[in-house]
């Protein structure tokens, strides 16, 4: 899934605007990241496949007894349609609606955090002078959402404090609104950073860039 279907130039513009403006409001350093799927999920397509199996196994069972008729005798039948139903569910399978919903949530969880936690070190979000660095991750394909926060930050700010930014992210890719999401939980970011007194130094630096990072894995 590529992210950039989900930007136009003009919305990344406002989320690195957001980002600078934010962190004009103290001394924490956000980076913006939207990964378009955070794995594979191959588990999705073997279920799918299952799926398909058992489904067109219960079908020419019932078929009898629905109908009134018998299928052709032989194996023929026995065996085509377990393949044709192995087949199609992989298909549908890889339909991203159904393939998220074919995935355990728990599973959807972890992999965005792990991802997030690979795109901390990734971006050096660690490697700001007062350690002051908060990664904020978008998964459009897990409908995930991740905030990161370096040790300067995490000292002065509970990871409870971060929930309600995370849900609203969230809940915006799965409205399809991910560039409006992702301002407003920059804005909530920039709030809760000010609010929890995060100093901002005189000889302050944009010590990572504002820019949104894309990404499709």
């Amino acid at each position: 899934m590529d992210p950039r279907r989900h930007f136009t130039a003009d919305q990344l513009a406002a989320v690195a605007a957001a980002a600078r403006a934010a962190e004009g409001r103290s001394g924490g350093e956000i980076v913006p990241y939207v990964v378009g799927q955070c794995d594979d999920y191959p588990e999705a397509g073997w279920l799918g496949a299952l799926l398909g199996v058992l489904a067109a196994v219960g079908l020419v069972a019932a078929w009898p007894v629905a109908t009134g008729t018998w299928l052709p005798p032989g194996a023929l039948v026995e065996v085509t349609a377990p393949v044709v139903g192995a087949a199609l569910g992989f298909a549908v399978a890889a339909v991203p609606a159904v393939r998220r919903r074919l995935v355990a949530p728990e599973t959807l969880d972890r992999r965005a955090r792990l991802r997030a936690e690979a795109a901390f070190v990734e971006e050096s979000v660690f490697d700001t002078q007062d350690r002051t660095g908060v990664l904020i991750l978008l998964a459009l394909f897990e409908h995930r959402a991740v905030v990161l926060a370096d040790a300067g930050i995490h000292a002065r700010v509970q990871p409870g404090e971060w929930d309600a930014l995370v849900e609203r992210l969230a809940a915006g890719a799965r409205a399809g609104r991910p560039a409006a999401a992702l301002i407003e939980a920059i804005e909530t970011c920039g709030a809760i950073l000010a609010r929890r007194a995060v100093p901002l130094r005189e000889d302050d630096t944009d010590e990572l860039p504002d820019a949104v990072r894309l990404r499709e894995r």
